[in-house]
Protein backbone atom coordinates (compact mmCIF):
# COMPACT_ATOMS: atom_id res chain seq x y z
CA UNK A 1 0.00 0.00 0.00
CA UNK A 2 2.78 2.47 0.78
CA UNK A 3 6.13 3.07 -0.85
CA UNK A 4 8.86 5.69 -0.60
CA UNK A 5 9.40 7.98 -3.57
CA UNK A 6 12.63 6.86 -5.17
CA UNK A 7 15.46 8.75 -3.47
CA UNK A 8 13.62 12.06 -3.31
CA UNK A 9 14.05 14.35 -0.30
CA UNK A 10 11.90 17.41 0.37
CA UNK A 11 13.38 20.34 2.32
CA UNK A 12 10.54 22.46 3.71
CA UNK A 13 11.04 25.85 5.34
CA UNK A 14 8.06 27.53 7.02
CA UNK A 15 8.60 31.14 8.11
CA UNK A 16 7.03 34.12 9.80
CA UNK A 17 8.58 37.29 8.42
CA UNK A 18 9.07 40.30 10.65
CA UNK A 19 6.20 42.75 10.16
CA UNK A 20 8.66 45.61 9.57
CA UNK A 21 9.97 44.08 6.31
CA UNK A 22 8.65 46.03 3.29
CA UNK A 23 6.81 44.04 0.60
CA UNK A 24 9.38 44.85 -2.10
CA UNK A 25 12.12 43.42 0.12
CA UNK A 26 10.11 40.24 0.73
CA UNK A 27 9.63 39.83 -3.03
CA UNK A 28 13.36 40.23 -3.62
CA UNK A 29 14.21 37.61 -0.98
CA UNK A 30 11.78 35.18 -2.61
CA UNK A 31 13.36 35.81 -6.04
CA UNK A 32 16.81 35.27 -4.53
CA UNK A 33 15.65 32.04 -2.86
CA UNK A 34 14.13 30.78 -6.12
CA UNK A 35 17.34 31.60 -7.99
CA UNK A 36 19.30 29.16 -5.82
CA UNK A 37 17.99 26.36 -8.05
CA UNK A 38 20.13 27.90 -10.82
CA UNK A 39 23.23 28.16 -8.62
CA UNK A 40 23.23 24.91 -6.62
CA UNK A 41 23.42 21.73 -8.73
CA UNK A 42 21.97 19.44 -6.03
CA UNK A 43 18.78 21.53 -5.80
CA UNK A 44 16.30 20.01 -8.27
CA UNK A 45 13.23 22.25 -7.78
CA UNK A 46 11.83 25.10 -5.72
CA UNK A 47 8.23 25.97 -4.87
CA UNK A 48 6.83 28.55 -2.52
CA UNK A 49 3.52 29.96 -1.37
CA UNK A 50 1.72 31.94 1.30
CA UNK A 51 -0.51 30.42 3.92
CA UNK A 52 -4.13 30.93 2.84
CA UNK A 53 -5.52 30.43 6.35
CA UNK A 54 -8.15 27.79 5.56
CA UNK A 55 -7.60 25.88 8.82
CA UNK A 56 -6.61 28.84 10.95
CA UNK A 57 -3.82 26.85 12.58
CA UNK A 58 -0.79 28.58 11.05
CA UNK A 59 0.58 29.81 14.41
CA UNK A 60 1.65 33.04 12.68
CA UNK A 61 3.69 31.40 9.93
CA UNK A 62 3.13 33.16 6.61
CA UNK A 63 5.29 31.62 3.88
CA UNK A 64 6.24 28.08 2.88
CA UNK A 65 9.28 27.17 0.77
CA UNK A 66 9.91 23.68 -0.58
CA UNK A 67 13.07 22.43 -2.29
CA UNK A 68 13.51 18.99 -3.81
CA UNK A 69 16.73 16.97 -3.76
CA UNK A 70 17.60 13.47 -4.93
CA UNK A 71 19.34 12.37 -1.70
CA UNK A 72 19.88 13.41 1.90
CA UNK A 73 23.54 14.10 1.04
CA UNK A 74 22.33 16.59 -1.60
CA UNK A 75 20.52 18.51 1.17
CA UNK A 76 23.75 18.59 3.18
CA UNK A 77 25.64 19.91 0.15
CA UNK A 78 22.96 22.55 -0.46
CA UNK A 79 23.12 23.75 3.15
CA UNK A 80 26.91 24.13 2.92
CA UNK A 81 26.95 25.71 -0.55
CA UNK A 82 28.32 29.30 -0.51
CA UNK A 83 25.29 30.63 -2.43
CA UNK A 84 22.91 29.16 0.14
CA UNK A 85 25.00 30.42 3.06
CA UNK A 86 25.07 33.93 1.58
CA UNK A 87 21.30 33.88 1.03
CA UNK A 88 20.59 32.52 4.52
CA UNK A 89 22.82 35.15 6.13
CA UNK A 90 20.62 37.86 4.56
CA UNK A 91 17.24 36.13 4.93
CA UNK A 92 17.30 34.71 8.46
CA UNK A 93 17.59 38.12 10.18
CA UNK A 94 14.29 39.08 8.45
CA UNK A 95 12.42 36.27 10.19
CA UNK A 96 10.52 36.28 13.48
CA UNK A 97 10.57 32.49 13.48
CA UNK A 98 11.11 29.55 11.17
CA UNK A 99 10.82 25.80 11.04
CA UNK A 100 12.78 23.45 8.77
CA UNK A 101 11.74 19.88 8.00
CA UNK A 102 13.48 17.41 5.69
CA UNK A 103 11.49 14.35 4.71
CA UNK A 104 11.24 11.54 2.18
CA UNK A 105 7.77 11.47 0.65
CA UNK A 106 5.78 8.27 0.93
CA UNK A 107 3.43 7.37 -1.88
CA UNK A 108 0.13 5.86 -0.83
CA UNK A 109 -1.60 3.63 -3.35
CA UNK A 110 -5.24 2.50 -3.05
Amino acid sequence: MEGAAKGEVKHVVVVKLKESIPQHEIEQHIKDYANLVNLIPSMKSFHWGRDVGVCGMDEGYTHIFECTFETEQDVVEYMAHPSHREFADLFIPKLDKFLIIDYKPTLVHP
